[in-house]
């Protein structure tokens, strides 16, 4: 039998070392810029990473400033000042107040959120927006209302009254937001399964709100330990109040500065509790399909009541400070206007509002663009820097500026740049987390894509992503702003001779029981507040996308 085999094809050639390759298999290599790499292969700029290292290192100094006194004090002398029966006193008020205050606040918030929110009562919507009112009136401006209409008030109960009514908006905000972007469907599930409308509450939509609900009580709890005038006019002392007291009687002596060093103990103290109680808790939707918006469910017999509810925390965080401030208005008569400091503290109070805002914007952009556009364990621990230090009351602050200004640079003191540059270290988060949001929504690849096509990186940076983070940017200087104009204490020990702010004027007209000369500064100051309250409500609808 004979086999026939198909032809051999021939071996294909080696190529000759000096005849060029075949150009297909090795496709010919685009030039690429070295500024157009991936962000991964780039590195900062050693101008914004020194930017961000600088503000961050001068953000430890109010922490420094208390350990540091703390050491050369020494023990013996330091001990005697701590445990002595007037600290002992101001630690049962503080943490009594605290105690109080703060699951007050969290439950009228939570209320308040699931009645406007989650229920069909008519102007719902109405009062979601003036719930949030209360932030534009300052919880010394709210002191001084209650105080014009009772004015018997004084002590601990005075102080509560005031503090949560002032700020329950910090719990309400936040509530409000997860409330609308919660999905029903678990809700409904729970309800098939056979839990009433409590049980639903309780084991499903509370346990979803643990995230807001302890963010916002400890925003509370840190301002209440920062506040000064909200008790001093109720004649409850406080830590905070005796710093201020002891400092202007002693000026920057030893015992203030133990009391700021139990203050300070007293916010990480806070701070650690919230976030052991926090935990690692995440909760998100998983799962096909889009998120239903919560269907509103009926009163009933209770619609009264809700009114009731809602029309109550109005009129006393609004109606009462508010009618004080007219009454004494009236009374004073065109003549309160007169007075040529109150254009002079208006100005005052904008400038440094302005300037603030914006020098705080700039020093917070460098560790906002770090930790979007660079994350690494040098930009996180500049970001935690920065809210360890905003988590501080303003008190001890501004003490640790004016003793570094007095010891090392002398002429800063009592001037301008200081009072701005407390304002950068105390405000500075309030511009990092709106600048860190809106950066890490700006598309990397647009600026890439400009700077391909010759862009310069200023260049590509302003025309491309400066647009897309500009509303953000926006937001976190109107935060600022009013942080400012509502900022006393600081502002107390701080201002250089002839500084009328609207806060130091209104102060300085209570101290001397002139309620009527204090009412327009009262009133200016809640005009410049309301514009910003009002973005605040605006962006967290927008942020919760509804």
């Amino acid at each position: 039998m004979t086999v026939t085999l198909p032809p051999a094809s021939p071996a294909p050639e080696r190529p000759d070392s000096a005849s060029p390759l075949p150009e297909s298999p090795a496709p010919a290599a685009t030039p690429v810029r070295p500024d157009v790499v991936g962000r991964v292969n780039r590195r900062p700029s050693a101008f914004i990473v020194a930017v961000a290292c600088t503000v961050s290192l001068l953000g430890l100094l109010p922490l420094g400033y208390v350990i540091v006194t703390g050491i050369l004090t020494g023990w013996p002398e330091l001990s005697a000042l701590v445990f002595r029966p007037r600290v002992g006193e101001l630690l049962v008020n503080t943490v009594g107040l605290v105690l109080i205050t703060v699951p007050l606040c969290a439950v009228i918030g939570v209320g308040a959120a699931w009645l406007v929110g989650r229920t069909s009562l008519p102007s719902a919507r109405v009062f979601a927006v003036l719930l949030a009112a209360p932030l534009a009136v300052p919880a010394f401006v709210n002191s001084y209302g209650w105080v014009s209409a009772i004015p018997s008030l004084n002590g601990l109960w005075s102080g509560v009254l005031i503090a949560t009514l002032s700020y329950f908006p910090l719990v309400y905000l936040p509530c409000a937001a997860a409330l609308r972007r919660l999905d029903p469907t678990v809700e409904e599930a729970a309800g098939s399964l056979g839990s009433g409308v409590w049980g639903v509450f309780f084991r499903v939509i509370l346990p979803q709100l643990r995230l807001p609900i302890l963010g916002g009580s400890l925003l509370v709890g840190l301002h209440l330990l920062a506040e000064y005038g909200a008790f001093a006019m109720v004649r409850f002392d406080t830590f905070t109040t005796a710093i201020v007291e002891q400092y202007r009687s002693t000026f920057n002596g030893p015992a203030a500065n133990a009391l700021a060093g139990v203050l300070v103990l007293c916010c990480l103290f806070l701070l650690v509790g919230e976030s052991g109680a926090r935990g690692r808790a995440r909760y998100a939707r998983i799962g096909s399909g889009v998120a239903r918006i919560a269907p509103r469910r009926s009163l009933g017999r209770f619609t009264p009541l809700g009114y009731l509810v809602l029309g109550g925390l109005f009129v006393l965080s609004i109606g009462v400070p508010f009618t004080s401030v007219i009454r004494w208005l009236v009374q004073g008569g065109p003549a309160v206007w007169t007075d040529g400091v109150v254009g002079e503290a208006f100005l005052q109070t904008v400038g440094y509002g302005l300037i603030g805002a914006v020098a705080t914007c700039l020093l917070a952009f460098p560790i906002a663009f770090l930790a979007v556009r660079y994350p690494s364990r040098l930009a996180r621990g500049l970001e935690s820097v920065n809210y360890l230090t905003s988590s501080l009351p303003g008190i001890v602050t501004a003490l640790a500026l004016v003793t570094v200004s007095i010891r090392f640079v002398q002429p800063l003191y009592q001037t301008v740049v200081l009072v701005i540059a407390t304002y950068v270290l105390m405000f500075l988060p309030r511009a990092l987390v709106n600048l860190r949001a809106g950066l890490a929504q700006v598309p990397v690849g647009l600026e890439e894509a400009a700077r391909s096509l010759g862009k310069h990186p200023i260049g590509a940076f302003l025309n491309v992503t400066a647009r897309f983070f500009a509303p953000s940017a926006l937001a976190a200087g109107a935060l600022v702003f009013l942080g400012i104009v509502t900022e006393l204490t600081a502002t107390l020990l701080l201002a250089p001779n002839g500084t009328r702010t609207l806060a130091i004027q209104f102060w300085s007209k209570v101290n001397d029981i002139n309620y009527v000369g204090a009412a327009p500064y009262a009133l200016l100051m809640i005009a410049l507040s309301l514009p910003v309250t009002y973005l605040l409500f605006a962006r967290s609808r927008l942020t919760s996308g509804s």
